[in-house]
């Protein structure tokens, strides 16, 4: 029986199980900025890799303020290492363009929130609801700006020093709910940092697939105890892991 959800945060509350690097990269097509996917991919890869390495992002930033440090690291890179044609010498062009970008992306989630939190809401009535993500010190700002004030407990990476795919974080959150783990349920997007880890320590998990990093890679579907392509599919769901099996 389930007596607890567990939620993944980005990638699934905010974009509906489409992978970050999608969004923003529908940000750069919106903005006209024309430079090939694979090189958009490296700079997205620096980007994430500098945020995780520098603490550019401070507690009270929110969502917006984030997304237009995140851009700007990645339209920067792009400049100095020479891969956007002819905007060295028009810095001013490249922030309007930034700009452009992060309201895209901000935009997006405010549009997927919509039917998001009210999917969220309606659970946190019947079920304890614990968030688990790996972010960057401010998810309660963005939690709080976006109107998510649904979970009891919050268990964040940049926090507690634990990111997935490492399965503690997932014991965090299963700790947090004062519940087994076999009667908690992981929902994400991501099947190898959410799905994988909390089968692992015996969660119950449904998988959100959607358009991730890696759209060709394979994954062993028998694994998650069901698999939606989108959180308005997520109560029912739901509802079908709580059925008895039917008796031959």
């Amino acid at each position: 029986m389930i007596k607890g959800i567990i939620f993944d945060y980005g990638g699934t509350i905010d974009t509906d199980a489409l992978h970050w690097a999608e969004v923003i990269w529908k940000g750069y097509q919106q903005a006209g900025v024309r430079i090939p996917k694979d090189i958009y991919r490296l700079a997205y890869v620096h980007g994430e890799r500098s945020l995780a390495k520098f603490p550019l992002i401070k507690p009270e930033h929110n969502f917006l303020d984030l997304l237009r440090i995140k851009i700007n690291i990645q339209t920067s890179f792009l400049v100095d290492a020479k891969m956007w044609t002819g905007m060295d010498k028009n810095e001013k062009r490249r922030l309007e363009l930034s700009e452009q970008i992060a309201s895209f992306c901000y935009d997006y989630v405010l549009q997927n929130l919509k039917k998001s939190r009210g999917v969220v809401e309606s659970l946190s009535r019947e079920y304890p609801l614990v968030l688990v993500s790996n972010f960057y010190g401010n998810i309660h700002t963005i939690l709080s700006d976006f109107s998510l004030n649904y979970f009891k407990h919050v268990i964040e990476s940049a926090v507690v020093g634990i990111r997935k795919p490492d399965s503690r974080i997932f014991k965090l959150g299963v700790d947090a709910l004062q519940l087994k783990p076999e009667e908690v349920l992981v929902v994400g997007d991501a099947f190898d940092k959410d799905i994988i880890p909390a089968h692992s320590i015996g969660c119950k998990t449904i998988w959100m697939k959607g358009v991730g990093w890696n759209k060709d890679e394979q994954y062993d579907e028998s694994l998650p105890d069901g698999i939606i392509d989108t959180i308005l599919k997520l109560p029912d769901a739901v509802n079908s892991l709580l059925k008895e099996p039917t008796m031959s």
